[in-house]
């Protein structure tokens, strides 16, 4: 199983979840992929995702939490 990070921005006000987020993919090695709890959609971070080459997938639950899962496009 790949190796990856959990980020909860669920009870963090904005930007902070964003900001850690940048700041983790930043240091994230190849072959990792990241989960980012939120209760919202990161419009501003897909866009940023997608000029910078990752690819994401997003589950909604029951709960209203997006789990967001990010990857480098390359890591396959």
């Amino acid at each position: 199983m790949t190796p990856f990070r959990v980020i909860d921005g669920r009870e963090l006000q904005p930007p902070e979840p964003l900001e850690l987020t940048l700041a983790a993919l930043e240091e994230m090695p190849a072959g990792e992929h990241m989960l980012l709890l939120l209760h919202c959609r990161p419009q501003p971070l897909f866009n940023f995702l997608a000029r910078h080459g990752y690819r994401w997938t997003v589950d909604i639950a029951d709960d209203g939490t997006h789990t967001i899962r990010i990857e480098r496009a390359d890591a396959r």
